[in-house]
């Protein structure tokens, strides 16, 4: 065993957890009786922070361990990590790109095909014998929608390129125009939206897209217009989404995350017209596995001196 310290933020993948554990000493921070009493103890010795993408780790708590030198993510997102007090202290910073990104947009699509085509309302109306009485409502079709899709990185193109078997035409919008992308770029997520039938999140989150889509945005994809998310809760003004879907002015959503999870409003649990699923995008066995190696692959590299696997830069 490694007797290098670490401090592990939140519970991971049982078998990534029990193969960090086997190799290193790690502390649980989330089960210590007093938590800022056990980072004290390791102020000076405590080199290497392991984290979940939903739980991060704040500028004062790393200020607290003054030898940290690591920190290494699993997930892909790495908006809940001061990114800012890493660089200015030199703290290397990991995530888990790519092993996620084919499982994330296959979700989206999920999500997508479940709103229009209204997949779990109709499971409820066999369920509840209502079928018997009659047949269900005709549902809508994704096929010859406009998909807008905010943010194109990894997992946004991996989206649009599913999106386009079903006779889509795509568009997008993030920062800046890429070169060599055929999809029509947008450099205003309003009028992104206002070309849209449909608008899907798929960009990081953080203080530089915190209510990107806003409540300008939703009123732009209107009454008919379908919004998926599968980035962050953050990334939406959730108050003005509730809103308008209950007032009629923005059709249906197929929400993976939220503001405060696990809490999510009662009046998105009650509509008929979302789809919710509890922030799922890259919940299977077989990614969260991947995900796990290259957390340990990270880990190890790090200790022994080498380059990085994954780097955040």
């Amino acid at each position: 065993m490694n007797e290098s310290p670490i401090l592990l933020m939140a519970p991971l993948h049982g078998p990534t957890q029990e193969k960090l554990e086997s190799r290193h000493t790690v502390h649980r921070l989330w089960e210590a009786p007093d938590a800022g009493a056990l980072i004290a103890s390791l102020a000076d010795t405590c080199r290497v922070v392991v984290t979940t993408g939903g739980k991060g780790i704040d500028a004062a708590t790393m200020a607290r361990l003054p030898k940290l030198a690591l920190v290494a993510c699993f997930g892909v997102g790495v908006d809940a990590i001061d990114l800012g007090y890493c660089r200015k202290h030199g703290v290397a910073v990991t995530n888990t790109p790519d092993v996620l990104t084919d499982e994330v947009a296959d979700l989206a699509l999920a999500l997508l095909l479940a709103t229009v085509r209204r997949i779990p309302y109709g499971d409820r109306f066999v369920r509840e014998g209502r079928w018997l009485k009659g047949g269900m409502p005709l549902t809508q079709s994704l096929r010859g929608r406009k998909v807008g899709i905010v943010g194109l990185g990894r997992i946004g193109a991996a989206i649009g390129r599913r999106c386009e078997p079903f006779g889509t035409t795509i568009g997008w919008h993030g920062p800046r125009a890429k070169p060599g992308v055929g999809w029509q770029y947008f450099d205003d997520v309003v009028e992104l939206a206002r070309w849209a039938d449909v608008l899907i999140a798929a960009c990081p989150g953080g203080p530089e897209t915190h209510r990107l889509i806003s409540r300008a945005a939703l009123e732009a994809l209107g009454p008919e217009g379908i919004f998926v998310n599968i980035a962050r809760g953050s990334v939406v003004d959730q108050a003005a989404l509730v809103e308008l879907l209950g007032k009629g002015k923005l059709g249906s959503a197929g929400l993976d995350v939220f503001d405060d999870e696990p809490n999510v409003p009662q009046a998105l649990i009650e509509m008929e017209n979302v789809v919710l699923q509890p922030h799922m995008g890259s919940a299977t066995h077989a990614t969260r596995t991947e995900m796990g190696r290259l957390v340990l692959e990270n880990v190890a590299a790090w200790s022994e001196g080498k380059p990085l696997v994954t780097p955040v830069a």
